[in-house]
């Protein structure tokens, strides 16, 4: 009789198990050797997932090369552009920890020996990552990769440009014809979004981390080298499983700490922030206070500046060197003995690395872009928990701001006002209850700070969340407030006509109201009542922690 890798196969007790799998076609040899579970969230309604079915057949060929058996599974990847704008946004966040536990429920039923996660977009790559965490397999992460930017009027583009179009043809400045042009042209292939959103941040932390093969997460999703890192990756669970290598022996605090200069080093999406501390809790190494993406924010130089703090795109990005040219320059800040998915240090992968070929998309670190990190932590009596903004996405007039508030209940509203031609320049727009019970499911701000962009108002207004924003906007935006209104935070108190500074070089989030006031306007405060679905929703209301803590469940 054959001696089977897996424990749940061995012996007598495991023959029914073998015999499940011999149903499915599974031969005794098949059987004997490491089960790797690969875990695709391929959809046809998703454009960064479109291309993973591909990947996965690539995969599949390299663990079978390296001596393993690939067994397949799926989870869900919905889009935040296509829930972008109405409920289904409330969805996008609660999702990530649907994910992490669906891959949790299926890997511990089965007992497999490791795991190949494949996924692309925004809360699909920190849901695997929470997973992978949890599990403590030997796991490696691949990410479907970034599209081609758009082209129109001799300039690139990311997809948002439709947003900005919006607000173009409100204004007159196109007709409908070259509005529908836009559309066509906006998003040209598959693949993540072209800027430095969410996706993207994440599919670099997830190779910063150690946890994806060096040099993948930029290659573009239709380049032919992004198959062939596929084919990589499957080769490269089988060492990690044969050597004990397993999650959190990758994930430590260590290799967090790098995750951390790495978004700050390029400008990353400020939903990093909750994503990272999400993951650390999961590799069991406690609470990750906002207090260290501070410290180390303040400790690490800017030195990489993409869309849409620059006009270069992750195609751009990824010419110029791509995460481990960024690494390179950081090497006399990272922890270089952190090990990675290789079997090898980061130290030691990154030795062979060149400087970029493109210093104006990633300079060396001698002269950065910004002294500090371009993810930024704020305090003050309307963030005493904290608030997070991107300064590498904020102009430098707007990095001191202070205006009167303009107060909103939904975004919908805001976005109604603000293309009606009802918001004056120097306004600080509030919008509440959005944060992870409030919304419920702290869906994005994405849509008004768009709708700022095309009425022209984006260079002299201000808009302050307990709700996220896409890692595409860009102009002056604070967001996770916590509090968070629905908390009885200090934002629930703010009223139309309220002077409101923001400082984002002191760090400070102020609403300018004596403490009386503020006694006063609390004693009569009650949080409205929102209808929320039956489901999921509502469960993730009653446990999700404050987004100061990585809006995670209890």
């Amino acid at each position: 009789m054959l001696t089977y890798y897996n424990s749940l196969l061995q012996g007598d007790n495991g023959a029914l198990k073998r015999a499940l799998y011999k149903s499915i076609g599974f031969t005794e040899e098949a059987l004997s050797k490491p089960l790797v579970a690969v875990v695709n969230s391929y959809t046809n309604a998703t454009p960064g997932h479109a291309i993973l079915n591909l990947l996965q057949d690539q995969v599949v060929r390299g663990i079978e090369a390296a001596g393993g058996t690939a067994m397949l599974f799926s989870t869900i990847a919905p889009c935040d552009g296509i829930a972008e704008g109405h409920e289904g946004m409330r969805y996008i966040l609660p999702s990530r920890d649907l994910i992490t536990a669906s891959v949790e429920c299926m890997v511990r039923a089965h007992c497999f020996d490791g795991l190949v996660l494949l996924g692309s977009c925004d809360k699909i790559v920190p849901g695997m990552l929470m997973a992978a965490a949890r599990l403590d397999l030997p796991t490696v992460f691949l990410n479907g990769g970034p599209m081609y930017p758009a082209r129109w009027r001799g300039k690139d583009w990311d997809g948002n440009i439709i947003t900005e179009a919006i607000g173009w043809k409100q204004r007159g400045e196109i007709d409908d014809a070259e509005f529908q042009r836009i559309e066509d042209l906006a998003e040209p292939c598959v693949g993540s979004c072209a800027m430095l959103g969410t996706a993207n941040t994440i599919g670099m932390v997830a190779e910063a981390l150690g946890m994806s093969l060096p040099g993948c997460a930029a290659i573009p999703a239709v380049d032919s080298k992004r198959l062939q890192a596929a084919y990589e990756t499957g080769r490269a669970i089988l060492p990690l499983i044969r050597n004990g290598i397993t999650a959190r022996k990758i994930i430590t605090h260590e290799s967090i700490e790098n995750a951390i200069r790495l978004v700050m080093a390029v400008g990353g999406s400020t939903n990093a922030i909750m994503h990272l501390q999400a993951i650390y809790r999961e590799a069991g190494l406690g609470t990750l206070p906002l207090g260290a993406f501070d410290r180390l924010s303040d400790a690490t130089p800017q030195i990489a500046s993409v869309y849409p703090a620059s006009p270069y795109d992750m195609v751009d990005f990824y010419e110029a060197g791509g995460v481990p040219a960024v690494l390179r320059e950081l090497i006399p800040l990272l922890h270089t003995d952190a090990l990675t998915c290789t079997g090898r240090t980061i130290g030691e992968e990154l030795k062979a690395v060149l400087p970029s070929p493109r210093p104006e998309v990633i300079r060396p670190l001698s002269e950065p872009f910004a002294p500090t990190g371009g993810v930024a932590v704020l305090t003050g009596n309307l963030a005493p928990l904290g608030a997070v903004v991107k300064p590498a996405a904020v102009p430098s007039a707007l990095h001191v701001f202070h205006g009167h508030a303009r107060v909103f209940q939904s975004e919908q509203e805001a976005c109604r006002e603000i293309l009606a031609g009802h918001v004056e320049s120097g306004t600080v727009i509030v919008l509440r209850y959005e944060g992870p019970k409030g919304g419920p499911g702290m869906p994005e701000m994405y849509r008004p700070m768009k709708a700022l962009e095309g009425m022209a108002l984006s260079g002299s207004c201000a808009l302050i969340t307990d709700g996220r924003f896409s890692g595409s906007n860009r102009g002056l935006f604070v967001g996770h407030i916590s509090p968070e209104a629905a908390d009885g935070g200090a934002i629930a108190l703010v009223e139309d006509g309220d002077e409101i500074w923001i400082d984002l070089s002191a760090r400070v989030l102020t609403l300018q109201v004596d403490d009386r006031t503020l006694y006063n306007r609390r004693a009569a405060w009650q949080c409205p009542e929102k209808d929320v679905p039956e489901g999921w929703l509502q469960i993730y209301r009653s446990i999700s922690r404050s987004a100061a803590e990585g809006a995670v469940l209890r």
